[in-house]
């Protein structure tokens, strides 16, 4: 029954092609063919209107994959002002080899930076990791991150100097034992990992003032990476929260995750009362099914069979 691997991360876009061009070019990254259709199905399971068409692009890495998703009609532009403790905050991390490099080559782009100055080098208690974090073209935050020699998952230390793959998204949560208890309880994940982020160092990461923040790694039954991360800020505090984004609302990124009992944890996810976007189980176009659902923030996420 419980979440056994995290398949993939989509973020939605409003214009995929500078979205492609923005992780290809100024990230290096391959950037698949962008593929056009419609779904009824799958517009179901994401609480759209079955005509909705999609074009979508795969962000391919060693086992992981980013797609990027931009909906007919589409919905709502990133909002701002933006920070780092917003309640819809979702990054993706993305592991670099040389960071500083990767960085010296993305500033060139002129991206909206959030960390003032370059890659930060955390303190101890986070394993002395190094990051930086940034917006892409149309706002969605991501992180650049390097991890020193027995920190993290060990296939971290292998490749070039460019980016290596993505190690975890990462989302803002205003009550942490609420987020832990539908996260470990109700889709079986387990804590690989906590933290306490402070000081100056953590504020420069953040772009803000008085960082205090509970970073937990929730781990899927089957593998390390990429996971979840839960960011709790005590301090300061995010905003009221706000209505959750749609799917095709250019804030919206969503997990996608394989369960192994699809049927039983959706019943206990009903039985529990948590929000549903999807009407239930969903049979998709391929035979398989999907159910999707809010955490208590509102993030969205996907489950598959």
């Amino acid at each position: 029954m419980p979440v056994t691997k995290l398949v993939r991360v989509v973020i939605t876009v409003a214009d995929l092609d500078q979205a492609a061009g923005f992780f290809r070019d100024g990230l290096g990254l391959d950037v698949g063919p962008a593929q056009r259709f419609s779904d009824a199905p799958w517009n179901a399971l994401l609480g759209l209107d079955p005509r909705t068409l999609m074009r979508t692009a795969d962000i391919g890495f060693r086992g992981e994959v980013l797609k990027l998703a931009a909906f007919d009609p589409p919905g709502a532009p990133y909002p701002g002002p933006r920070a780092s403790n917003d309640p819809w905050f979702e990054h993706v991390a993305l592991v670099a080899g040389d960071i500083q490099a990767v960085w010296s080559h993305l500033e060139k782009t002129g991206p909206e930076t959030v960390t003032a100055g370059g890659p930060v080098l955390l303190p101890p208690n986070t394993g002395n990791v190094t990051a930086f974090k940034f917006r892409d073209s149309e706002g969605h935050p991501l992180e650049l991150i390097a991890f020193p020699q027995g920190v993290g998952d060990p296939r971290w230390q292998q490749g070039g100097a460019g980016i290596r793959g993505f190690d975890h998204t990462a989302i803002a949560v205003s009550d942490l034992e609420r987020s832990l208890a539908f996260y470990t309880g109700l889709l079986g994940m387990r804590v690989g990992g906590r933290s306490l982020n402070q000081g100056l160092e953590q504020d420069r990461l953040d772009g803000l003032s008085g960082c205090l923040v509970n970073v937990v790694a929730l781990q899927p039954l089957s593998q390390l990476t990429p996971h979840v991360e839960l960011l709790h800020y005590r301090s300061p505090p995010g905003r009221a929260s706000v209505m959750p984004p749609h799917a095709n609302d250019v804030a919206s990124v969503r997990q996608v995750h394989k369960v192994d009992d699809l049927p039983t944890l959706v019943r206990r996810l009903q039985s529990d009362g948590a929000v549903f976007v999807s009407d239930g189980l969903v049979s998709l176009a391929d035979g398989g099914n999907g159910a999707a659902v809010r955490d208590p923030d509102g993030h969205m996420i996907v489950l598959l069979d």
